[in-house]
């Protein structure tokens, strides 16, 4: 079942998608050019989500703080790799008060400079690490392409910066923080993410090395979901974090920083959406249940919406709700409007439900349809919030499982990329000249390496790479990229 506001996936999966955003109320165009209005309906699923990465993340000990929006542009020149990453992105104030600055101040497209300056003041001793702390913040980067959540020159995001005592520490950080991610995204999400290493041409601008997850969506591209960087002493050095160590010896701090962005409002829109809208799982949603009372007559208006309001209170204690008692609008009108927001549970409740004692339960993914008993409603929607959460992963999960390939030659892989859907599992010699000439001639990156064969918890499979021939310990996830 469609809907004529919605462009249907299998005609246009872009359109598809900005349709559903707009449907749903969860963002706009601002009249700055790549900026987004978040609204309402956006935001209350943006502090979901936050609120869910921000307990656990406090529960492994980080601190929350904040840290000026502007960074002198000195700042970024201290770590070459990084400002060479940047400056196609960066804004530049120049001008403050109507004067021209002495120095001009970069509007902050991440936040590793202007804390690690800071970081140098904090950190004298190995007293003082780890040192663990997190910022809510918004950042710029001077996006050339922009789609609302998945990339826009303004966002929201999390950014978390650590310090340590050794590179052991600090890759447990890092690891610790990929985690927890993961976890974040499959449990709270429903969306089933792949852990891995990114190559030296993926990694972030800076670090030793970097993980993320990777999630994919319905159109069969792969969503860097979170990343998590390693970024051993490149940044200490430049900025002077030192410690003094127990033999009182002065020792140069192992960092880490990490984040996610609201770019995971849109991989759970193009994860579990349909043709009729939104689709949310029910952990995020910003109702839970939404009542529709059902009435033709003064009389009927006067039995049912008592009811509506006993099953609104029942259901309050564990969950949003909302009884659409709208006047104006037939409850047909309701349903579609109620579906294309993406609220997991439709309840519907008239003068013969009212009679009967019961209701009619409605699940948003699957519009299966059930009658419930007034007393035992609250049990039910919950059970089939758990439910839907679950069926949702599942959903993802088997989509995942049925487009991802194993690519043995680079025939294969060039035929597999003619019709880009999905992941593909194959050989790299692990040579940066090589992988960039298959993103050349593909535009097929390398999304990671899977944990299990980085950390040698999975046995090595050796093989052969899929565009030189050369010898490959073990296959990689190959994709095209939001």
């Amino acid at each position: 079942m469609g809907n004529d506001a919605i462009t249907p996936r299998e005609k246009d999966f872009s359109q598809w998608y900005l349709d559903v955003i707009k449907v749903a109320e969860l963002a706009d165009h601002s009249p700055v050019r790549g900026c987004m209005v978040i609204r309402p309906n956006g935001y209350a699923i943006w502090e979901k989500i936050q609120a869910g990465l921000d307990r656990r993340i406090k529960e492994t000990g980080h601190q929350n703080a904040y840290f000026p929006l502007f960074i002198p542009e000195s700042f970024l020149k201290k770590e070459a790799q990084h400002v060479e990453g940047f400056s196609p992105e960066l804004a530049v104030v120049t001008i403050g008060g109507g004067k021209t600055l002495e120095e001009p101040l970069v509007v902050r497209p991440t936040s590793e400079t202007i804390i690690y300056s800071m970081f140098s003041k904090w950190v004298n001793s190995y007293r003082d690490l780890p040192l663990l702390i997190n910022q809510w913040a918004n950042v710029v980067r001077w996006e050339m392409r922009t789609r609302l959540f998945l990339r826009t020159t303004e966002f929201l995001w999390q950014e978390g910066h650590t310090c340590h005592t050794t590179e052991a520490e600090a890759e447990e950080e890092v690891l610790r923080i990929l985690d927890l991610y993961a976890d974040f995204v499959e449990n709270e999400m429903a969306v089933p993410v792949l852990r891995g290493l990114k190559s030296d041409n993926e990694r972030f601008a800076g670090a030793l090395r970097t993980w993320s997850i990777e999630a994919m969506m319905q159109d069969g591209k792969a969503l860097q979901a979170g990343t998590s960087h390693n970024l051993g002493q490149n940044f200490s050095v430049p900025f002077n974090v030192r410690y003094q160590d127990q033999q009182s010896q002065m020792q140069y701090a192992w960092m880490t920083s990490w984040g996610v962005s609201t770019r995971l409002v849109g991989a759970l829109i193009m994860a579990h959406s349909d043709d009729a809208g939104l689709i949310c799982p029910p952990r995020l949603a910003p109702l839970g249940a939404v009542i529709v009372p059902i009435w033709s007559s003064d009389e009927d208006k006067a039995a049912v919406l008592p009811m509506a309001q006993t099953i609104a209170d029942a259901l309050r204690p564990f969950t949003g709700v909302k009884v659409d008692d709208r006047e104006q609008m037939r409850p047909g009108s309701k349903y579609a409007e109620w579906e294309q927001r993406g609220i997991p549970i439709r309840i519907e409740v008239g003068p013969k439900d009212v009679a009967k004692a019961q209701c009619v339960m409605v699940r948003r993914d699957t519009r299966k349809k059930e009658f419930v008993p007034i007393d035992g409603i609250a049990n039910a929607v919950r059970a089939e919030h758990e439910q839907m959460q679950r069926d949702l992963f599942q959903r993802a999960l088997d989509f995942r499982t049925t487009h991802t390939r194993e690519i043995d030659t680079w025939d294969e892989f060039v035929a597999w990329c003619g019709a880009a859907q999905g992941f593909g599992l194959a050989h790299w010699c692990g040579d940066s000249g090589c992988e960039a000439k298959v993103k050349e001639e593909t535009k097929v990156t390398i999304r990671n390496r899977p944990i299990e064969y980085v950390q040698g918890t999975k046995k090595a499979e050796p093989g052969r790479c899929i565009k030189c021939n050369g010898a490959s310990a073990y296959p990689v996830y190959w994709g095209i990229a939001y």
